[in-house]
């Protein structure tokens, strides 16, 4: 019996022919990724066992993503302490403010992380890794142990395959997907558990850009899901050649590899999606929430901050303005895509628009570090989740959508089917 692909990457990463979902394994990362929230605990734990010296500190990974514009006291501390660490630690890959962005966004668009990698995380979004055919796994505050030794035990992860069938319809994107696919398992029209599984993509995935990918990523997080795999196609392994700053070898699962469950989803006839408050399970089609009145929206994060989601934002917002009493906010995910923004003329449409544009990263996915709402406001968002409380008043009601569906009811201050404002587009 075949092997999965993300079973492939920890045996090849184990120095092992090949592992089954229970194996036990200590795999050798790619890289070794922490992000600025979790560097002063992981620093303190480290000094306090005596552990001075990293075990690879030329595969970690630092990133300052999370607190980009200094909010407070303790954030301004806390950056300036992980600069320190950075120093004592001997990290050349230090990410700071203004040098990269987005952790899970940029290093697939610089070519640090390509198809057939493996690394560690702090972070449980991690998981975007499979948009280029790659495997990211969380290691929680447990990240100090990779640091100091190189490597962890990981159980091999059992994996789910879902086969994605047709074709999108115009103006239906993948972040729709995404969320309409986290309904159907929550509310268990697909009846598997994703805990601790790996969710694997098959079908008709030529469609989807790295962009697209990273969307389809992005709600299987939410509902546990530990990893995300999406076989890399031409156009994806095309893009890894030409960034890559390694020799990479992509991984597709065998034939005939071995899933807990298999299901089909039919994408072709998939409307436009909103997820009401309360999580990204709570997906319905755009319609039933359309002429909500909304005070707040977001565009970014690790689900939607790629290049291609800007455009599509861009795409409704040329020409038009934001609806008075709706305050926009966009988030880029990379610093590259800052720049693009600039270059292409997309910052001033959005400047144009009245949006208020911030540094790449998290932005207010990030608890509301930036960009808050105030108790009986709505937003709706392109965030991560919508959990009572996320954008900081737990009064407050946050709706999700794609980043064209953010832009189109920032428009009319009202939650609106972008397919209004958009013209006919050959691709995601």
């Amino acid at each position: 019996m075949g092997l999965t692909a993300v079973e492939k990457v920890l045996a090849t990463k184990s120095e092992k022919l090949g592992v089954r979902a229970g194996d036990v394994v200590f795999p050798a990362p790619d890289y070794i990724m922490i992000h600025d929230g979790v560097v002063m605990g992981a620093k303190r734990e480290l000094d306090a066992l005596g552990i001075n010296r990293l075990a690879a500190p030329d595969k970690v990974m630092m990133v300052s993503d999370h607190d980009v514009i200094y909010g407070s006291a303790r954030a301004a501390e806390r950056g300036a302490f992980n600069r320190r660490a950075a120093k004592a630690w001997g990290v050349k890959n230090f990410y700071d403010v203004g040098r990269g962005g987005h952790g899970h966004i940029f290093p697939m668009e610089s070519g640090l992380l390509l198809p057939g990698m493996f690394y560690f995380d702090n972070d449980r979004h991690a998981t975007n890794a499979g948009a280029i055919g790659a495997f990211g796994f969380r290691m929680g505050a447990e990240i100090s142990r990779v640091l100091a030794t190189g490597t962890n035990w990981v159980q091999v992860p059992k994996t789910i395959k879902v086969t994605l069938k047709g074709r999108l319809k115009h103006g239906v994107y993948a972040r729709d997907v995404g969320f309409h696919l986290a309904m159907l398992f929550k509310k268990k029209h697909f009846d598997a558990d994703l805990d601790y599984r790996v969710l694997e993509y098959a079908g008709d995935l030529d469609q989807f850009s790295l962009a697209a990918r990273t969307a389809l990523c992005s709600s299987p997080t939410e509902i546990q899901a530990y990893g995300v795999f999406v076989p890399p196609s031409e156009a994806i392994l095309a893009h890894a050649r030409a960034k890559a700053q390694r020799v990479f070898t992509p991984v597709y699962a065998d034939a005939d590899a071995h899933y807990e469950a298999q299901f089909t989803l039919d994408i072709s006839r998939l409307e436009p999606q909103v997820s009401l408050p309360g999580g990204v399970q709570n997906a319905v089609n755009l319609s039933v929430a359309a002429g909500t009145p909304i005070d707040h929206a977001f565009v970014g994060s690790c689900g939607s901050g790629m290049w291609d989601d800007l455009v599509q934002v861009a795409t409704v917002l040329k020409g038009r303005r934001i609806a008075d009493g709706v305050r926009l906010f966009i988030a880029p995910g990379s610093e590259v895509s800052t720049k693009r923004l600039l270059t292409e003329g997309l910052m001033q449409t959005f400047v144009d628009a009245g949006a208020v544009m911030l540094p790449a990263g998290c932005g207010p996915c990030n608890d509301a570090v930036v960009g808050p709402i105030h108790n009986g406001e709505v937003s709706i968002s392109t965030a991560t989740n919508n959990p009572s409380g996320r954008f900081g008043a737990r009064e407050g009601k946050l709706y999700l959508g794609s980043p064209a569906t953010v832009a189109a009811s920032a428009v009319t201050g009202k939650i609106t089917d972008p397919r209004e404002f958009m013209v006919m587009e050959t691709a995601l």
